[in-house]
Protein backbone atom coordinates (compact mmCIF):
# COMPACT_ATOMS: atom_id res chain seq x y z
CA UNK A 1 0.00 0.00 0.00
CA UNK A 2 1.34 3.34 -1.41
CA UNK A 3 2.01 6.09 1.63
CA UNK A 4 0.06 9.04 1.37
CA UNK A 5 2.42 12.11 0.06
CA UNK A 6 1.81 15.23 2.29
CA UNK A 7 2.24 18.08 0.07
CA UNK A 8 4.82 20.72 0.19
CA UNK A 9 5.45 23.40 2.54
CA UNK A 10 4.44 26.44 1.12
CA UNK A 11 6.40 29.74 0.91
CA UNK A 12 3.64 31.33 3.54
CA UNK A 13 3.83 28.58 6.04
CA UNK A 14 7.76 28.49 6.67
CA UNK A 15 7.53 32.07 7.10
CA UNK A 16 5.14 31.66 9.52
CA UNK A 17 6.88 29.10 11.48
CA UNK A 18 9.96 30.66 11.39
CA UNK A 19 8.21 33.69 12.85
CA UNK A 20 6.49 31.75 15.35
CA UNK A 21 9.82 30.35 16.77
CA UNK A 22 10.78 33.55 18.08
CA UNK A 23 7.18 34.09 19.63
CA UNK A 24 5.83 31.49 21.57
CA UNK A 25 5.73 33.30 25.12
CA UNK A 26 1.92 34.02 26.19
CA UNK A 27 2.59 37.58 27.30
CA UNK A 28 4.94 38.31 23.64
CA UNK A 29 2.48 36.91 21.85
CA UNK A 30 -0.46 39.26 23.07
CA UNK A 31 2.09 42.56 22.96
CA UNK A 32 1.97 41.61 19.56
CA UNK A 33 -1.51 41.63 18.92
CA UNK A 34 -1.17 45.64 20.32
CA UNK A 35 1.87 46.59 19.14
CA UNK A 36 2.16 45.00 15.49
CA UNK A 37 -1.22 46.88 14.25
CA UNK A 38 0.54 50.42 15.81
CA UNK A 39 3.64 49.80 14.01
CA UNK A 40 1.89 49.27 11.05
CA UNK A 41 -0.68 52.19 11.79
CA UNK A 42 2.78 54.28 11.96
CA UNK A 43 4.71 53.39 9.21
CA UNK A 44 1.68 54.05 6.66
CA UNK A 45 1.90 57.56 8.76
CA UNK A 46 5.30 57.98 8.39
CA UNK A 47 4.85 56.83 4.30
CA UNK A 48 2.33 59.09 3.96
CA UNK A 49 3.72 62.40 5.42
CA UNK A 50 6.24 62.13 3.06
CA UNK A 51 5.42 64.54 0.13
CA UNK A 52 4.21 63.54 -3.03
CA UNK A 53 4.29 65.48 -6.39
CA UNK A 54 1.54 66.96 -7.90
CA UNK A 55 1.11 65.01 -11.32
CA UNK A 56 -0.70 66.54 -13.65
CA UNK A 57 -2.30 63.72 -16.07
CA UNK A 58 -3.64 62.33 -13.12
CA UNK A 59 -5.56 65.43 -12.71
CA UNK A 60 -8.46 65.09 -10.39
CA UNK A 61 -6.78 61.61 -8.72
CA UNK A 62 -4.00 62.68 -7.24
CA UNK A 63 -5.02 62.76 -4.00
CA UNK A 64 -5.80 58.98 -4.53
CA UNK A 65 -2.08 58.42 -5.15
CA UNK A 66 0.92 59.19 -2.16
CA UNK A 67 3.82 57.39 -1.58
CA UNK A 68 1.73 54.73 0.63
CA UNK A 69 -0.59 53.97 -2.07
CA UNK A 70 2.35 52.25 -4.08
CA UNK A 71 4.25 50.70 -0.84
CA UNK A 72 0.86 49.59 -0.02
CA UNK A 73 0.43 47.70 -3.93
CA UNK A 74 4.14 46.42 -3.91
CA UNK A 75 3.35 44.75 -0.09
CA UNK A 76 -0.36 43.46 -1.47
CA UNK A 77 1.50 41.97 -4.43
CA UNK A 78 3.70 40.19 -2.05
CA UNK A 79 1.49 39.16 0.57
CA UNK A 80 -0.57 37.95 -3.30
CA UNK A 81 2.23 35.51 -3.97
CA UNK A 82 2.30 33.99 -0.72
CA UNK A 83 -1.74 33.53 0.19
CA UNK A 84 -4.80 35.22 -1.73
CA UNK A 85 -6.59 35.35 1.48
CA UNK A 86 -4.12 36.93 3.66
CA UNK A 87 -3.32 39.51 1.04
CA UNK A 88 -7.12 40.35 1.20
CA UNK A 89 -7.21 40.68 4.58
CA UNK A 90 -4.09 42.95 4.83
CA UNK A 91 -5.52 45.21 2.24
CA UNK A 92 -8.63 45.59 4.39
CA UNK A 93 -6.28 46.22 7.62
CA UNK A 94 -4.06 48.71 5.67
CA UNK A 95 -7.07 50.33 4.64
CA UNK A 96 -8.52 50.30 8.66
CA UNK A 97 -4.89 51.95 9.34
CA UNK A 98 -5.23 54.49 6.92
CA UNK A 99 -8.29 55.69 7.96
CA UNK A 100 -6.56 56.02 11.31
CA UNK A 101 -3.77 57.56 9.31
CA UNK A 102 -6.75 60.36 7.88
CA UNK A 103 -7.76 60.77 11.35
CA UNK A 104 -4.26 62.69 12.72
CA UNK A 105 -3.94 63.88 9.87
CA UNK A 106 -7.34 65.97 10.85
CA UNK A 107 -5.35 66.43 14.26
CA UNK A 108 -2.60 68.05 12.34
CA UNK A 109 -4.64 70.44 10.60
CA UNK A 110 -6.78 71.44 13.51
CA UNK A 111 -3.23 72.16 15.50
CA UNK A 112 -2.20 69.15 16.71
CA UNK A 113 1.36 67.60 16.49
CA UNK A 114 2.40 66.78 12.58
CA UNK A 115 1.46 63.26 10.96
CA UNK A 116 4.74 62.55 10.77
CA UNK A 117 5.48 63.43 14.37
CA UNK A 118 2.63 61.33 16.11
CA UNK A 119 3.31 58.22 13.77
CA UNK A 120 7.14 58.37 15.13
CA UNK A 121 5.69 58.19 18.87
CA UNK A 122 3.80 55.71 17.75
CA UNK A 123 6.21 53.59 16.13
CA UNK A 124 8.77 53.95 18.70
CA UNK A 125 6.28 53.07 21.70
CA UNK A 126 5.22 50.38 19.85
CA UNK A 127 8.97 49.28 19.19
CA UNK A 128 9.73 49.05 22.80
CA UNK A 129 7.02 47.29 23.56
CA UNK A 130 8.18 44.52 21.20
CA UNK A 131 11.29 44.91 22.85
CA UNK A 132 10.06 44.73 26.32
CA UNK A 133 8.06 40.84 24.61
CA UNK A 134 11.29 39.67 23.10
CA UNK A 135 13.07 40.41 26.56
CA UNK A 136 10.24 38.51 28.34
CA UNK A 137 10.61 35.91 25.37
CA UNK A 138 14.16 35.80 25.62
CA UNK A 139 14.59 35.57 22.07
CA UNK A 140 15.34 38.48 19.79
CA UNK A 141 12.81 39.77 17.19
CA UNK A 142 13.01 38.15 14.20
CA UNK A 143 12.96 40.89 11.90
CA UNK A 144 17.02 41.27 13.33
CA UNK A 145 17.73 38.11 10.99
CA UNK A 146 15.50 39.00 8.12
CA UNK A 147 14.09 42.32 7.57
CA UNK A 148 11.27 40.53 5.19
CA UNK A 149 9.82 39.82 8.64
CA UNK A 150 8.72 43.04 9.24
CA UNK A 151 6.18 42.34 6.61
CA UNK A 152 5.54 38.57 8.30
CA UNK A 153 3.97 40.12 11.69
CA UNK A 154 0.81 41.08 10.50
CA UNK A 155 0.58 38.28 8.44
CA UNK A 156 1.14 35.82 11.79
CA UNK A 157 -1.69 37.63 13.53
CA UNK A 158 -4.00 37.47 10.30
CA UNK A 159 -3.13 33.51 10.10
CA UNK A 160 -4.84 33.05 13.65
CA UNK A 161 -7.90 34.72 12.98
CA UNK A 162 -8.29 32.56 10.04
CA UNK A 163 -7.48 29.53 12.16
CA UNK A 164 -9.77 30.19 14.72
CA UNK A 165 -12.49 30.37 11.60
CA UNK A 166 -11.50 27.02 10.03
CA UNK A 167 -10.33 29.49 7.11
CA UNK A 168 -7.75 28.07 5.11
CA UNK A 169 -5.24 30.26 3.93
Amino acid sequence: MAKPQSSPLREIDILLAKYSESHQNPTNKLIHWVCVPLIVLSIIGLISAIPFPYLNFLGKYNMFINWFSLVMAACIYYYLKLSPILSYLMLFFFGICYFFVVQLEYVEQAGGPALWQSSLVIFVLAWIGQFIGHQIEGKKPSLLTDLKFLLIGPLWLMHFILKKFNIKY
